[in-house]
């Protein structure tokens, strides 16, 4: 009611809403622990996958609680001293207690550190040894390919492709170039090669140029159209050798990788079963494989 005239006075009663609307900002905060809680599952599940059983134990082994051993001796508290043993008073007492419950925890013997150490060096270099003779052979494979491929490709070397011989023995790749029914590389009696074993070997040392490794270059003869070997076949082998060397130095091949020249004479042949075939006639080159340098004191 309005008292002489002037304004009526109103009163206004407000209801105060506790927690906010729509129950609140509290199911904020559970929905994000359950992210945070499904992003580290998910987390975990992925670390499980890409870690090997080793990392697995080591991880394991990070998070798992220090074993304590309990123990009644003085040096139990922060600023517990030593209880005496049974050894008098001069005895290390916690110490005696602690070797006792751990008797394995015992200096290790010295044999048997050194036993382990001499056997992780010799698993590293028989490691690296596979290795290398793994990226010999891939290094050989692809030589000996390429080596076939040439003679494809080029006519004058098509019809000779059937004279040389490429495999792979203990010692290295092996290139051997073999005579013929009619076919043969050098005349008979002499020592300089003819034109098409000057192809063939000067199409070898392209594809021996590629490759760092050593060589050896023996000859080989074959027997007498009687059955006989002759003493001069030795020194005809060796004269042969050495002009395939000279050819292979002279289309790119460095003297510094020529390891070995030598005539076998007819002692080796390629056909043992036929010791007049023309196959036993050959230049054999092999690119010697390359053992891994160890160090001084191995």
């Amino acid at each position: 009611m309005a008292i002489g005239g002037d304004r009526p006075i109103l009163i206004k009663k407000v209801k105060k809403v506790s927690g906010g609307g729509h129950h609140g900002g509290a199911w904020k905060v559970a929905y994000a622990d359950f992210v945070t809680a499904m992003m580290a599952f998910f987390l975990l599940m992925w670390l499980i996958n890409t870690t090997s059983p080793d990392q697995q134990r080591g991880i394991a082994n990070y998070f798992a609680p220090a074993s304590v051993s309990e123990t009644t001796s003085g040096s139990g508290g922060i600023l517990g001293g030593t209880a005496l043993g049974k050894d008098g008073a001069q005895s290390s007492g916690s110490m005696d207690v602690v070797q006792d419950q751990n008797p394995e925890a015992k200096p290790t013997d010295k044999n048997e550190s050194e036993t382990g150490a001499s056997s992780l060096e010799d698993a590293s270099e028989d490691a690296l040894r596979k290795e290398i003779q793994k990226r010999e052979n891939d290094a050989f494979a692809s030589a000996a390919m390429s080596l076939r491929q040439s003679l494809q490709e080029m006519p004058e070397l098509a019809e000779l492709s059937k004279q040389i011989i490429i495999d792979q023995t203990p010692e290295g790749l092996r290139i051997q170039l073999v005579d013929e029914d009619g076919r043969s590389m050098f005349k008979e009696g002499l020592a300089a090669p003819n034109d098409r074993a000057r192809i063939l070997l000067r199409a070898v040392a392209k594809i021996v140029d590629r490759l760092p490794n050593r060589i050896t270059i023996s000859g080989h003869t074959s027997a007498n159209a009687d059955g006989s070997r002759s003493p001069g076949d030795w020194s005809l082998s060796a004269a042969r050798a050495d002009q395939a060397r000279q050819i292979l130095q002279g289309a790119g091949v460095g003297a510094d990788r020529i390891y070995q020249v030598s005539g076998k004479a007819n002692s080796d042949p390629l056909y043992a079963d036929d010791p007049l075939h023309a196959g036993n006639r050959r230049i054999s080159i092999i690119l010697l494989r390359e053992a891994p340098v160890l160090p001084p004191d191995q």
